[in-house]
């Protein structure tokens, strides 16, 4: 597995991560012995950038790692965030980024996770109410304290990015990317770039719908969160699926699965963009790790280019867009 930096000055990671929210929340079906073996997995395959967050589940997501690092914690690069608050009964209370709610969220987190340390901790989502440099400010107090290692931001518009670096290096900006989603290339990876600051891809494979694993909502299990989702309903979903026609024609010709090639394309963005597709299985996760043998040739690159312009996808890629990019 190849490693690259995170950030200007941050550690070596492994080239792709691995999202580990739909082993806990939002996606249905739970499966915690093969979320296990596909944590395992991971590791052997030499995937060490593993994601999570306090609001999986809630909670659940990052006690089940907690119980896998048990013995592997100087093998795994950790990263988890707080800011999206939700109660024990998974409701959601908003964003928080209040000093001392920073402070509370990492030690309840350091507590499920059983671990002394995060290596990569993210605010999720910015808080419109608490100037970011407040909460930045408390989360370079955890750096002091030697509770975490490097800090990152989710979901930030390029003015708060640039604020909240003034008051302490950020490492790692997290959003998502990929060939249906590719905002990020109009003003942010310009940002990071400038700054030194590694962009971290969620949602890589377009929740799933660019691996063409769907053919219709319906073949989405009813509790599925996608299902909630705008580029996901009956209106949206044909003209998108039109979409997943040119990755799979391509991924033919290429003789590599849809999967593969998106994250080929992430990949390809620069050294510094780092996918973590999520998984709860290890075929999946050895298909994804598969991509890093894929080669796009120029001509490749422009044909996706003409099938995937800003803008093409039908659809928001949240029903409420109002906490993020802020």
């Amino acid at each position: 597995m190849e490693k690259v930096k995170l950030g200007k000055n941050g550690p070596l990671v492994s080239r792709m991560g691995l999202g580990c929210m739909g082993m806990s929340d939002f996606y249905s079906g739970r499966d915690d012995a093969e979320s296990l073996a596909t944590l395992e997995k991971a590791l052997d395959l030499g995937i060490d950038f593993l994601d999570t967050a306090d609001m999986y589940g809630p909670f659940t997501n990052e006690e089940l790692l907690g119980g896998f690092l048990k013995g592997k914690r100087d093998k795994v690069f950790l990263a988890t965030k707080f800011g999206n608050q939700r109660s024990p009964d998974g409701k959601f209370l908003g964003v928080n980024g209040k000093p001392e709610y920073v402070k509370s969220a990492c030690e309840a987190s350091l507590m499920r996770l059983k671990v002394d340390h995060i290596d990569l901790y993210y605010q999720h989502r910015v808080d419109a109410n608490t100037p970011i440099e407040e909460t930045v400010g408390a989360m370079a107090k955890l750096v002091k304290d030697g509770k975490v290692r490097y800090l990152g931001l989710s979901e930030a518009a390029p003015a708060t990015i640039r604020r909240a670096h003034q008051v302490h290096a950020v490492s790692a900006l997290q959003t998502e990317y990929s060939l249906w989603s590719r905002d990020p290339e109009q003003e942010i990876l310009k940002t990071t770039r400038e700054l030194g600051i590694a962009f971290v891809a969620y949602s890589p494979l377009g929740r799933g719908f660019l691996t063409g694993a769907f053919l219709k909502p319906e073949d989405l299990p009813q509790d599925d969160w996608r299902l909630k989702h705008p580029r996901f309903q009956p209106e949206n979903f044909a003209k998108n699926l039109e979409l997943v026609k040119n990755v799979e024609e391509m991924a033919v010709e290429k003789n590599c699965t849809p999967a593969q090639l998106v994250l080929a394309w992430v990949m390809v963005q620069g050294e510094d963009v780092i996918p973590i597709p999520g998984t709860k299985k290890r075929k999946r996760l050895e298909e994804n790790a598969g991509a890093l043998k894929v080669v796009l040739t120029k001509e490749d690159l422009n044909l996706l280019d003409e099938a995937f312009p800003l803008g093409v996808t039908a659809g928001a890629r949240y029903a409420d867009m109002s906490a993020v990019n802020r």
